[in-house]
């Protein structure tokens, strides 16, 4: 397992090879091409690395809600709360995953790009944004406007989905996480300029 030791992580990206972080890595690596370094964070904490890929395992096959609208309601924390990591990766993976590219690249700065995005789009990144804020500033009517237009199970998972991006861009940023570089593959780069 090798890391880079350039990198800026705040504990070392070497934690003890224990059979849940091989395993962890042999999954990674067959999955995405490459270890993932939140899994090296988590590594340090072995009970906490298995219950973190359980759960990321099983919001995986949730299925209420529409795949670009989870996906930028991922996007928008990880910009607000400035996860470099998590862009870099969400952008990769909305490649991956057939998204239109265009339009997420346009996510960090959504609000300067609203015809890229339908209204319905728009109220999800609102709402995400709302989430993010600290203290949250979620009000009825925009749960209610997505309540309408989603229904409830896919608003749940919405709700859902943006705590776990909160999550995720906080213990990466706190960690000191960087890109590790899944976009340069992509053929529409973050911001949307092409190469």
């Amino acid at each position: 397992m090798t890391t880079d030791t350039t990198r800026t992580a705040r504990i070392p990206l070497n934690p003890p090879r224990t059979l849940t972080l091989r395993l962890a890595g042999w999954y990674s690596r067959r999955t995405y091409g490459k270890l993932l370094e939140p899994a090296l964070v988590f590594g340090h904490h072995p009970r906490l690395l298995r219950a973190y890929f359980a759960l990321e395992a099983k919001t995986g096959r949730w299925r209420a809600l529409d795949p670009t609208l989870k996906h930028l309601a991922q996007m928008v924390p990880a910009a607000q709360i400035g996860c470099s990591w998590c862009l870099d990766f969400g952008h990769w993976e909305a490649d991956r995953l057939g998204l239109p590219l265009e339009k997420i690249s346009k996510v960090p700065d959504w609000r300067s790009h609203q015809e890229s995005f339908t209204e319905l789009e728009r109220l999800v990144m609102e709402y995400a944004e709302a989430m993010t804020d600290t203290p949250p500033t979620v009000t009825d009517e925009m749960a209610e406007r997505l309540r309408g237009r989603l229904g409830n199970r896919a608003f749940v998972e919405l709700t859902a989905m943006v705590a776990l991006e909160n999550f995720r861009s906080r213990v990466n940023g706190a960690m000191g996480l960087r890109s590790q570089g899944f976009s340069d593959s992509c053929d529409i780069p973050p911001g949307g300029r092409r190469p």
